[in-house]
């Protein structure tokens, strides 16, 4: 008992020596909030974006241990970690959906904190750094499916390497240091592009990006590690057809963050406006936004002129991004004719979604005005009539019935997962492991609202036994009523069973004093 006493106390010591020294670093100047209730998701999903990074650091590294950067042995290697590798077709699959989750949580992220103005306050400098993170977000994706060198890869590298050779005079150089002699040596440079020199000038911009005060919500870090999982088990990453430089390519288009860029150089007009200027100006755009918003409001029903910028810049985005994706499905035809875009339709569509977006921005502003309007007009009639608008309480027995139902589930998962791995179904096994990380935070939610119902609960009111008591006794007293003397002629009998007394007199005793208050309070 006191050795183990004595160890339990040098672990304190040791983790309060721990903390101690953190204080003086950079971590702990950082302000985590770990949310006591629910809170919408859409204020931290920088840190959503940053736990997927971790994600991805973490698999990259696993996967790190059997890829090899090598021409002829990359797509074999990878086939090796997919099918013969222990767990590696799960590793794979992680790391490859949480590239797109987290080029997807960039894009949300930016979005919003664009429509809720929040760069207004003081915050251009981690605007700023935000834009150009996710500049170097998508270069980290794009060069991760490359190093795979199946068919996809082999024509992104290549439209890569022709916008970057369309670049006037720096371009060539560029060219000629990332590919040296050709296709034979890229490999490995892009290798290290992906592993080391990209992730180091991400972690070099999250330094300044991130603010000091940090969410970090338990069920929801929980529920995008399911949807990733999930993700991954329901729509397996293919190795795709290895690139074969003796036989011509298929039909192919890039990841969907690139498909809006794929469709713009299918129009073919000149490479560098095309794949160059148009995306250099987009990103310049972004980077002037805080300085050109003049706004004194920061709700987007507010800033019309900004608002209506932002929905015209996502409509175009969707719209170039399916453009992308779709391939004339004729056969017959040649294969520059089933790709090639016409750019006068291209270029009118683009066009046309600026005053249909602006349009349809003003249309939105005027209906939720007016909304907010008749809102406030019903909380002050409301307000007016004494009604309050109470929020749904779900009882204690309830939360209690749910919290042992995800448990029994919680069991089940597990156990249904060992079996799937254990007859080799590795995509159910993900997609189940998905769902425990899913139902954990399903949990962990239903047990944080009832502690919250728990602490909140209305407490009867305190009684005082002594006052009670001295209370009763005070009652209980008799009291003396001094009837004056009158002449027996005006005493009057109300009936047989009845006491005569006066009509002006009464006389009170206990009882009387406690049915009297009794009705009173009734």
């Amino acid at each position: 008992m006191v050795a183990s006493l004595e160890t339990e106390n040098g672990i304190v010591r040791f983790f309060t020596w721990l903390w101690a020294g953190l204080e003086r670093t950079l971590f702990l100047g950082m302000k985590f909030t770990f949310p006591s209730r629910f809170v919408s998701p859409l204020g931290f999903l920088g840190m959503l974006t940053f736990i997927t990074f971790i994600i991805l650091g973490i698999t990259g590294a696993l996967l790190m241990f059997y890829y090899e950067p090598i021409l002829d042995r990359a797509w074999d290697s990878v086939e090796r970690i997919n099918d013969v590798i222990p767990y590696g077709f799960h590793i794979r699959n992680i790391h490859y959906h949480a590239s797109n989750a987290m080029v997807f949580l960039a894009l949300a992220h930016m979005y919003y904190q664009y429509f809720s103005g929040r760069y207004k306050i003081r915050n251009e400098v981690l605007w700023v750094t935000g834009i150009l993170l996710g500049t170097v977000t998508i270069l980290e994706a794009f060069t991760g499916y490359d190093i795979l060198y199946n068919e996809r890869a082999e024509l992104a590298i290549s439209i890569a390497a022709s916008l970057t050779n369309s670049i006037p005079v720096m371009g060539p150089d560029i060219v000629s240091a990332i590919f040296g002699s050709g296709f034979a040596d890229f490999v490995l440079r892009f290798y290290a592009l992906h592993v080391f020199i990209l992730p180091i000038v991400m972690l070099g911009l999250m330094a300044v990006h991130f603010p000091r005060f940090l969410v970090f919500d338990v069920p929801m870090v929980m529920a995008i590690s399911g949807a990733i999982f999930i993700t991954g088990g329901v729509f397996p990453v293919e190795l795709g057809v290895k690139f074969e430089p003796s036989s011509p390519p298929g039909v192919t288009v890039p990841e969907w963050y690139l498909t809006g860029l794929y469709a713009f150089l299918r129009t073919q007009f000149d490479k560098f406006v095309t794949g160059v200027l148009w995306p250099g100006l987009f990103i310049g755009a972004l980077l002037l936004i805080p300085f050109m918003d003049k706004y004194k409001k920061f709700s987007w029903k507010d800033r019309p002129l900004i608002t209506a910028i932002g929905i015209t810049s996502l409509a175009q985005i969707l719209v170039t991004t399916y453009w992308g994706f779709y391939i004339d499905p004729d056969i017959l035809k040649s294969l520059t004719e089933r790709l090639v875009i016409d750019p006068i339709v291209f270029y009118t569509v683009m066009i046309l979604l600026v005053p249909l977006s602006f349009g349809f921005t003003y249309m939105m502003i005027k209906l939720a005005k007016h909304s907010e309007y008749r809102k406030k007009i019903e909380a002050a009639e409301r307000k007016a009539a004494g009604e309050t608008r109470r929020g749904i309480n779900l009882p204690e027995n309830w939360s209690w019935l749910i919290l042992i139902t995800l448990l029994i589930f919680q069991v089940y998962l597990n156990i249904s997962a060992y079996y799937a791995g254990a007859v080799g179904f590795r995509n159910v096994e993900l997609f189940l492991v998905g769902l425990i990380l899913l139902t954990f935070a399903g949990i962990f939610h239903v047990y944080r609202y009832s502690s919250q119902q728990a602490k909140f609960k209305p407490k009867p009111p305190k009684t005082d036994t002594k006052e009670i008591k001295s209370t009763i006794q005070e009652k209980s007293k008799p009291i003396i009523v001094e009837v004056p003397h009158k002449d027996p002629s005006q005493l009057t009998i109300t009936s047989d069973s009845q006491r005569a007394i006066s009509p002006e007199t009464t006389i009170q005793t206990p009882s009387n004093i406690i049915e009297t208050e009794d009705r009173t309070n009734t």
